[in-house]
């Protein structure tokens, strides 16, 4: 699994507008100046956020985003599985991926089936508030 851009992105502007939510409403512009994240490519990634529930927007003076809930609920699995649609390690564990005609005879696949399930146990227990009040910490349950 290969985490993209635009799923490490997601995750520092939640990261942000948690750092950021006493403030109230965090304009796109200052996210994307703090972050040092183009403009053109938070246009694309605030919307899916919003179509999620994630955060909510106010257009206008004094407008901006927040987040929705508190960040000890959001997870980053969440986050990732939204940006990033899989987080299986393999194309056979993908959801919805074509049975694979080896599966029964895989030499591989218990391995593969393992990572997967550490892979999401371990992002499952990351929050946005883990990641805003340890920085610089190993996150290691």
């Amino acid at each position: 699994m290969m985490v993209s851009t635009r799923g490490r992105y997601a995750l520092r502007v939640m990261i942000d507008l948690a750092k950021h939510s006493e403030n109230g409403y965090t304009a796109m512009k200052e996210v994307a100046e703090r972050q040092d994240i183009s403009l053109k490519y938070l246009e694309k990634i605030l919307p899916l956020l919003v179509r999620e529930n994630m955060i909510e927007g106010v257009h206008g003076k004094g407008g901006g985003y927040r987040l929705t809930k508190d960040p000890s609920t959001y997870r980053v699995s969440d986050i990732l599985r939204l940006t990033e649609g899989d987080l299986a390690p393999v194309a056979c564990l993908e959801c919805n991926a074509q049975p694979c005609k080896l599966t029964g005879i895989c030499p591989t696949l218990p391995m593969w089936t393992e990572l997967n399930k550490r892979i999401n146990d371990y992002l499952d227990s990351v929050t946005l508030e883990d990641l805003m009040n340890n920085p610089s910490q190993e996150l290691l349950h």
